[in-house]
Protein backbone atom coordinates (compact mmCIF):
# COMPACT_ATOMS: atom_id res chain seq x y z
CA UNK A 1 0.00 0.00 0.00
CA UNK A 2 1.35 3.10 -0.87
CA UNK A 3 2.40 5.42 2.12
CA UNK A 4 1.55 8.93 2.56
CA UNK A 5 4.31 11.15 3.14
CA UNK A 6 5.01 12.74 6.03
CA UNK A 7 4.56 16.42 5.04
CA UNK A 8 0.85 15.63 3.93
CA UNK A 9 -1.11 16.45 6.45
CA UNK A 10 -4.68 13.99 6.72
CA UNK A 11 -7.84 15.70 7.42
CA UNK A 12 -8.40 13.38 10.12
CA UNK A 13 -10.91 15.81 12.47
CA UNK A 14 -13.05 16.18 8.83
CA UNK A 15 -12.69 12.78 8.19
CA UNK A 16 -14.22 11.59 11.92
CA UNK A 17 -17.21 14.17 11.95
CA UNK A 18 -18.29 13.30 8.61
CA UNK A 19 -18.24 9.56 8.98
CA UNK A 20 -20.18 10.21 12.35
CA UNK A 21 -22.63 12.43 10.45
CA UNK A 22 -23.04 9.26 7.74
CA UNK A 23 -23.28 6.36 10.25
CA UNK A 24 -25.69 8.53 12.41
CA UNK A 25 -28.20 7.88 9.68
CA UNK A 26 -28.23 4.42 10.62
CA UNK A 27 -29.72 4.62 14.34
CA UNK A 28 -32.52 7.45 13.92
CA UNK A 29 -35.21 5.29 13.54
CA UNK A 30 -35.02 2.88 16.74
CA UNK A 31 -36.02 5.83 19.48
CA UNK A 32 -38.47 7.00 16.80
CA UNK A 33 -40.03 3.68 16.44
CA UNK A 34 -42.97 3.87 18.48
CA UNK A 35 -43.97 7.70 17.13
CA UNK A 36 -44.07 6.08 13.69
CA UNK A 37 -45.84 3.19 14.64
CA UNK A 38 -49.04 5.49 15.75
CA UNK A 39 -48.42 7.49 12.75
CA UNK A 40 -49.23 4.63 10.82
CA UNK A 41 -50.92 2.57 12.92
CA UNK A 42 -52.78 0.64 10.27
CA UNK A 43 -49.20 -0.88 8.74
CA UNK A 44 -47.82 -4.25 9.36
CA UNK A 45 -44.83 -2.67 7.53
CA UNK A 46 -44.18 0.07 10.16
CA UNK A 47 -42.52 -2.19 13.01
CA UNK A 48 -39.68 -3.57 10.20
CA UNK A 49 -38.37 -0.21 9.59
CA UNK A 50 -35.37 -0.52 11.44
CA UNK A 51 -34.71 -4.03 9.95
CA UNK A 52 -35.00 -2.42 6.37
CA UNK A 53 -32.24 0.39 7.34
CA UNK A 54 -29.89 -2.24 8.87
CA UNK A 55 -30.94 -4.88 5.35
CA UNK A 56 -29.91 -1.63 3.08
CA UNK A 57 -26.38 -0.72 4.99
CA UNK A 58 -25.70 -4.54 4.04
CA UNK A 59 -26.60 -3.98 0.50
CA UNK A 60 -24.19 -0.89 0.39
CA UNK A 61 -21.52 -2.42 2.50
CA UNK A 62 -21.35 -5.04 -0.64
CA UNK A 63 -22.11 -3.28 -3.19
CA UNK A 64 -20.26 -0.20 -2.42
CA UNK A 65 -17.43 -0.70 -0.66
CA UNK A 66 -15.67 -2.84 -3.47
CA UNK A 67 -15.66 0.31 -5.60
CA UNK A 68 -13.38 2.18 -3.49
CA UNK A 69 -10.59 0.50 -4.90
CA UNK A 70 -11.85 1.26 -8.06
CA UNK A 71 -12.39 4.79 -8.59
CA UNK A 72 -11.18 7.86 -6.87
CA UNK A 73 -12.76 7.86 -3.32
CA UNK A 74 -13.27 11.15 -2.91
CA UNK A 75 -15.43 11.85 -5.49
CA UNK A 76 -16.96 7.97 -4.33
CA UNK A 77 -17.78 9.99 -0.72
CA UNK A 78 -19.01 13.05 -1.74
CA UNK A 79 -21.71 11.31 -4.29
CA UNK A 80 -22.75 9.23 -1.73
CA UNK A 81 -23.44 12.07 1.02
CA UNK A 82 -25.39 13.81 -1.91
CA UNK A 83 -27.68 10.95 -2.18
CA UNK A 84 -27.86 10.90 1.40
CA UNK A 85 -29.42 14.33 1.39
CA UNK A 86 -31.99 13.38 -0.95
CA UNK A 87 -33.57 10.04 0.21
CA UNK A 88 -33.38 11.86 3.78
CA UNK A 89 -35.97 14.24 2.07
CA UNK A 90 -37.76 11.47 0.37
CA UNK A 91 -37.85 10.11 4.03
CA UNK A 92 -39.50 13.46 5.50
CA UNK A 93 -41.93 13.44 3.10
CA UNK A 94 -43.24 9.65 2.68
CA UNK A 95 -46.34 9.45 2.71
CA UNK A 96 -47.02 5.41 3.65
CA UNK A 97 -44.91 3.19 6.10
CA UNK A 98 -44.29 1.12 2.62
CA UNK A 99 -42.97 4.95 1.27
CA UNK A 100 -40.93 4.89 4.53
CA UNK A 101 -40.06 1.51 4.43
CA UNK A 102 -38.40 1.59 0.62
CA UNK A 103 -36.97 5.35 1.70
CA UNK A 104 -35.16 3.57 5.03
CA UNK A 105 -33.76 0.40 2.80
CA UNK A 106 -32.04 3.28 0.21
CA UNK A 107 -30.68 5.31 3.33
CA UNK A 108 -29.49 2.13 5.20
CA UNK A 109 -26.99 1.91 1.68
CA UNK A 110 -25.95 5.02 1.10
CA UNK A 111 -24.96 5.05 5.08
CA UNK A 112 -22.05 2.67 3.91
CA UNK A 113 -20.34 5.85 3.09
CA UNK A 114 -18.84 5.91 6.90
CA UNK A 115 -16.72 2.58 5.76
CA UNK A 116 -15.92 4.52 2.57
CA UNK A 117 -14.19 7.08 5.05
CA UNK A 118 -12.40 4.94 7.73
CA UNK A 119 -10.22 2.96 4.96
CA UNK A 120 -9.61 6.27 2.92
CA UNK A 121 -7.89 7.22 6.11
CA UNK A 122 -5.71 4.36 6.47
CA UNK A 123 -4.69 4.87 3.27
CA UNK A 124 -3.18 8.27 3.83
CA UNK A 125 -1.69 7.47 6.69
CA UNK A 126 1.99 6.42 6.90
CA UNK A 127 2.74 2.62 8.42
CA UNK A 128 4.06 4.70 11.70
CA UNK A 129 0.43 5.98 12.56
CA UNK A 130 -1.95 4.21 10.61
CA UNK A 131 -3.69 3.39 13.67
CA UNK A 132 -3.35 6.51 15.78
CA UNK A 133 -5.38 7.60 12.58
CA UNK A 134 -8.15 5.17 12.07
CA UNK A 135 -8.72 5.27 15.40
CA UNK A 136 -9.37 8.79 15.66
CA UNK A 137 -11.66 8.36 12.51
CA UNK A 138 -13.45 5.64 14.25
CA UNK A 139 -13.95 7.54 17.36
CA UNK A 140 -16.14 9.49 14.93
CA UNK A 141 -17.64 6.48 13.84
CA UNK A 142 -19.17 5.77 17.37
CA UNK A 143 -19.87 9.16 18.46
CA UNK A 144 -22.15 9.13 15.40
CA UNK A 145 -23.71 6.18 16.74
CA UNK A 146 -24.36 6.94 20.15
CA UNK A 147 -25.51 11.16 19.04
CA UNK A 148 -27.57 9.59 16.41
CA UNK A 149 -30.03 8.34 18.71
CA UNK A 150 -30.11 11.06 21.20
CA UNK A 151 -30.20 13.68 18.92
CA UNK A 152 -32.74 12.16 16.88
CA UNK A 153 -35.39 11.44 19.91
CA UNK A 154 -35.41 15.10 21.41
CA UNK A 155 -35.80 16.29 17.85
CA UNK A 156 -39.09 13.91 17.51
CA UNK A 157 -40.01 14.47 20.87
CA UNK A 158 -40.26 18.45 20.60
CA UNK A 159 -41.33 18.90 16.72
CA UNK A 160 -42.04 15.45 15.50
CA UNK A 161 -40.76 12.12 13.98
CA UNK A 162 -40.40 13.85 10.11
CA UNK A 163 -38.37 17.22 11.96
CA UNK A 164 -35.94 14.41 12.57
CA UNK A 165 -35.07 13.40 8.77
CA UNK A 166 -35.08 17.09 7.60
CA UNK A 167 -32.70 18.21 10.16
CA UNK A 168 -30.03 15.71 8.51
CA UNK A 169 -30.11 17.16 5.37
CA UNK A 170 -28.37 20.04 5.88
CA UNK A 171 -25.58 17.71 7.71
CA UNK A 172 -25.27 15.88 4.95
CA UNK A 173 -24.65 18.35 2.42
CA UNK A 174 -22.25 20.14 5.25
CA UNK A 175 -20.26 16.49 5.05
CA UNK A 176 -20.34 16.21 1.74
CA UNK A 177 -18.79 19.39 1.51
CA UNK A 178 -16.32 19.31 4.40
CA UNK A 179 -15.11 15.88 1.80
CA UNK A 180 -14.88 17.24 -1.14
CA UNK A 181 -12.65 20.34 0.04
CA UNK A 182 -10.60 18.68 2.38
CA UNK A 183 -10.00 15.10 0.74
CA UNK A 184 -7.14 14.83 -1.61
CA UNK A 185 -7.73 13.22 -4.58
CA UNK A 186 -6.65 9.14 -5.18
CA UNK A 187 -6.54 7.30 -8.06
CA UNK A 188 -7.94 3.91 -8.11
CA UNK A 189 -5.54 1.01 -5.76
CA UNK A 190 -6.61 -1.83 -8.07
CA UNK A 191 -7.06 -2.61 -12.06
CA UNK A 192 -9.43 -5.21 -11.21
CA UNK A 193 -12.85 -5.07 -12.57
CA UNK A 194 -15.80 -4.27 -10.28
CA UNK A 195 -17.66 -7.99 -11.36
CA UNK A 196 -14.03 -9.58 -10.02
CA UNK A 197 -13.74 -7.86 -7.04
CA UNK A 198 -17.43 -8.41 -5.90
CA UNK A 199 -17.07 -11.92 -7.28
CA UNK A 200 -13.70 -12.23 -4.79
CA UNK A 201 -15.68 -11.82 -1.76
CA UNK A 202 -16.56 -15.25 -2.28
CA UNK A 203 -13.47 -16.62 -2.29
CA UNK A 204 -12.20 -15.18 0.71
CA UNK A 205 -15.15 -16.35 3.00
CA UNK A 206 -13.92 -19.94 1.92
CA UNK A 207 -10.32 -19.64 2.29
CA UNK A 208 -10.18 -17.67 5.89
CA UNK A 209 -11.61 -19.39 8.93
CA UNK A 210 -10.40 -16.76 10.73
CA UNK A 211 -12.50 -14.27 8.91
CA UNK A 212 -16.08 -16.60 8.72
CA UNK A 213 -15.65 -17.32 12.57
CA UNK A 214 -15.29 -13.22 13.23
CA UNK A 215 -17.77 -12.49 11.10
CA UNK A 216 -20.53 -14.91 12.33
CA UNK A 217 -19.36 -14.06 15.93
CA UNK A 218 -19.84 -10.74 15.64
CA UNK A 219 -23.36 -10.94 13.80
CA UNK A 220 -24.64 -12.62 16.46
CA UNK A 221 -23.46 -9.99 18.86
CA UNK A 222 -24.67 -7.22 16.97
CA UNK A 223 -27.97 -8.78 16.61
CA UNK A 224 -28.24 -9.10 20.46
CA UNK A 225 -27.16 -5.17 20.22
CA UNK A 226 -29.54 -4.48 17.99
CA UNK A 227 -32.49 -6.40 20.28
CA UNK A 228 -32.44 -3.90 22.44
CA UNK A 229 -32.26 -0.52 20.89
CA UNK A 230 -35.04 -1.69 18.45
CA UNK A 231 -37.64 -2.20 20.61
CA UNK A 232 -36.71 -0.09 23.64
CA UNK A 233 -38.15 3.07 22.94
CA UNK A 234 -41.56 0.50 22.66
CA UNK A 235 -40.46 -0.95 25.83
CA UNK A 236 -40.23 2.63 27.63
CA UNK A 237 -43.52 3.51 26.24
CA UNK A 238 -45.24 1.01 28.40
CA UNK A 239 -46.94 2.18 31.35
CA UNK A 240 -44.44 0.85 33.67
CA UNK A 241 -42.38 3.44 32.09
CA UNK A 242 -44.14 5.82 30.33
CA UNK A 243 -41.66 7.67 28.94
CA UNK A 244 -41.14 8.76 25.30
CA UNK A 245 -38.32 9.40 22.61
CA UNK A 246 -36.48 11.62 24.43
CA UNK A 247 -35.84 9.21 27.06
CA UNK A 248 -34.81 6.32 24.61
CA UNK A 249 -32.39 9.07 22.40
CA UNK A 250 -30.70 9.51 26.73
CA UNK A 251 -29.94 5.97 26.69
CA UNK A 252 -27.77 6.18 23.70
CA UNK A 253 -25.41 8.71 26.07
CA UNK A 254 -24.58 5.56 28.02
CA UNK A 255 -22.83 3.96 25.34
CA UNK A 256 -19.89 5.86 26.25
CA UNK A 257 -19.09 2.87 27.67
CA UNK A 258 -18.48 1.50 24.27
CA UNK A 259 -16.43 4.06 23.33
CA UNK A 260 -14.08 3.48 26.87
CA UNK A 261 -13.55 -0.28 25.78
CA UNK A 262 -12.10 -0.25 22.37
CA UNK A 263 -8.34 0.93 24.00
CA UNK A 264 -9.14 -1.44 27.13
CA UNK A 265 -9.49 -4.54 24.66
CA UNK A 266 -7.06 -3.66 22.37
CA UNK A 267 -4.57 -3.63 25.33
CA UNK A 268 -6.00 -6.89 26.50
CA UNK A 269 -5.69 -8.26 23.25
CA UNK A 270 -2.25 -7.00 22.62
CA UNK A 271 -1.20 -9.30 26.06
CA UNK A 272 -3.09 -12.87 25.94
CA UNK A 273 -4.69 -12.55 22.20
CA UNK A 274 -7.83 -11.07 20.55
CA UNK A 275 -9.63 -14.55 20.82
CA UNK A 276 -10.20 -14.11 24.81
CA UNK A 277 -11.28 -10.74 23.92
CA UNK A 278 -14.04 -11.83 22.15
CA UNK A 279 -14.98 -14.55 24.50
CA UNK A 280 -15.10 -12.28 27.44
CA UNK A 281 -17.21 -10.16 25.38
CA UNK A 282 -19.43 -12.36 23.99
CA UNK A 283 -20.14 -13.28 28.06
CA UNK A 284 -20.55 -9.99 28.68
CA UNK A 285 -22.78 -9.83 26.37
CA UNK A 286 -25.04 -12.36 27.53
CA UNK A 287 -25.01 -11.22 31.02
CA UNK A 288 -26.38 -7.78 30.23
CA UNK A 289 -29.61 -9.73 29.02
CA UNK A 290 -29.78 -11.05 33.08
CA UNK A 291 -30.25 -7.21 33.88
CA UNK A 292 -32.49 -6.50 31.54
CA UNK A 293 -34.50 -9.58 32.51
CA UNK A 294 -34.55 -9.95 36.16
CA UNK A 295 -33.95 -6.16 36.76
CA UNK A 296 -37.22 -4.57 36.04
CA UNK A 297 -36.64 -0.98 36.74
CA UNK A 298 -34.87 2.08 35.20
CA UNK A 299 -31.62 1.32 36.69
CA UNK A 300 -31.69 -2.52 35.52
CA UNK A 301 -31.79 -0.76 32.27
CA UNK A 302 -29.46 1.44 32.69
CA UNK A 303 -26.67 -1.18 34.16
CA UNK A 304 -27.73 -3.25 31.33
CA UNK A 305 -26.98 -0.54 28.16
CA UNK A 306 -23.73 -0.09 29.89
CA UNK A 307 -22.87 -3.59 29.51
CA UNK A 308 -24.21 -4.58 26.21
CA UNK A 309 -21.73 -1.95 24.57
CA UNK A 310 -18.92 -2.69 26.54
CA UNK A 311 -19.22 -6.53 25.66
CA UNK A 312 -20.09 -6.15 22.03
CA UNK A 313 -17.82 -3.06 21.41
CA UNK A 314 -14.79 -4.79 23.72
CA UNK A 315 -15.78 -7.44 21.09
CA UNK A 316 -15.36 -5.99 17.62
CA UNK A 317 -12.28 -4.07 18.16
CA UNK A 318 -10.81 -7.36 19.03
CA UNK A 319 -12.09 -9.57 15.97
CA UNK A 320 -10.67 -6.65 13.63
CA UNK A 321 -7.34 -7.25 15.07
CA UNK A 322 -7.94 -10.63 13.72
CA UNK A 323 -9.37 -10.02 10.35
CA UNK A 324 -6.89 -7.14 9.46
CA UNK A 325 -3.89 -8.94 9.90
CA UNK A 326 -5.16 -11.88 7.26
CA UNK A 327 -5.05 -9.93 3.60
CA UNK A 328 -3.21 -6.67 3.75
CA UNK A 329 -3.81 -6.83 -0.08
CA UNK A 330 -7.44 -7.11 0.39
CA UNK A 331 -8.20 -5.62 3.45
CA UNK A 332 -11.09 -3.88 1.74
CA UNK A 333 -13.19 -6.62 0.97
CA UNK A 334 -12.23 -8.89 4.03
CA UNK A 335 -13.62 -5.44 5.80
CA UNK A 336 -16.59 -5.98 3.26
CA UNK A 337 -17.53 -9.04 4.61
CA UNK A 338 -17.09 -8.54 7.95
CA UNK A 339 -19.14 -5.59 8.29
CA UNK A 340 -21.84 -7.26 6.01
CA UNK A 341 -22.27 -10.35 8.54
CA UNK A 342 -22.22 -7.87 11.04
CA UNK A 343 -25.44 -5.68 9.72
CA UNK A 344 -26.98 -9.48 8.77
CA UNK A 345 -27.10 -10.28 12.10
CA UNK A 346 -28.36 -6.59 12.79
CA UNK A 347 -31.21 -7.12 10.69
CA UNK A 348 -31.84 -10.36 12.17
CA UNK A 349 -31.99 -8.82 15.69
CA UNK A 350 -34.10 -6.12 15.09
CA UNK A 351 -37.07 -7.96 12.63
CA UNK A 352 -37.03 -11.06 15.20
CA UNK A 353 -37.15 -8.51 18.39
CA UNK A 354 -40.38 -6.43 17.06
CA UNK A 355 -42.02 -9.88 15.60
CA UNK A 356 -41.53 -11.55 19.38
CA UNK A 357 -41.88 -7.76 21.03
CA UNK A 358 -45.76 -7.57 19.42
CA UNK A 359 -46.17 -11.36 20.01
CA UNK A 360 -45.89 -11.92 23.30
CA UNK A 361 -43.95 -8.63 25.52
CA UNK A 362 -40.69 -8.20 26.68
CA UNK A 363 -39.25 -11.01 28.20
CA UNK A 364 -39.63 -13.22 24.88
CA UNK A 365 -37.55 -10.62 23.39
CA UNK A 366 -34.80 -10.93 26.44
CA UNK A 367 -34.52 -14.47 25.44
CA UNK A 368 -33.87 -13.87 21.54
CA UNK A 369 -31.40 -11.27 23.20
CA UNK A 370 -29.74 -13.71 25.29
CA UNK A 371 -29.46 -16.81 22.84
CA UNK A 372 -28.07 -14.64 19.72
CA UNK A 373 -25.10 -13.07 22.56
CA UNK A 374 -25.19 -17.72 23.63
CA UNK A 375 -24.67 -18.52 19.95
CA UNK A 376 -21.42 -16.21 19.66
CA UNK A 377 -20.26 -17.44 22.58
CA UNK A 378 -20.43 -20.97 22.00
CA UNK A 379 -18.81 -20.40 18.01
CA UNK A 380 -15.80 -19.08 20.23
CA UNK A 381 -15.33 -21.94 22.69
CA UNK A 382 -15.70 -24.78 19.61
CA UNK A 383 -13.55 -23.07 17.33
CA UNK A 384 -9.86 -23.75 16.84
CA UNK A 385 -7.64 -21.09 19.26
CA UNK A 386 -5.68 -19.21 16.57
CA UNK A 387 -2.18 -17.94 17.12
CA UNK A 388 -1.83 -14.19 18.80
CA UNK A 389 -1.60 -12.06 15.54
Amino acid sequence: MQSTPKSQKIPTVAMAVAAGFGVANLYYCQPLLAMIERAFPHSHLAPFIPSATQLGYVFGLILCLPLGDLVDRRRLIVVQFGILALVLVFAAMAPSAPALLLASLVLGAACSVAQQIVPFAAALASDSNRGAIVGKVMSGVLCGILLGRTVAGFIATWFGWRATFWTAVPAMLIAGALMALTLPSRPPVSRISYRAAVASLADLWEEEPVLRRAALTQACLFGSFSVFWTVLSLRLAEPLFHLGADAAGLFALLGVVGIMAAPVSGHIADKHGPSLVVQMGALVTLLSWLAFGLWNSILGMIVGVMVLDFGVQGAIVSNQHKIYALRPEARSRVNTIFMSGIFIGGTVGSAGATTFYHLAGWVPVCLFGAGMASLALVLQLTGKRQPVV
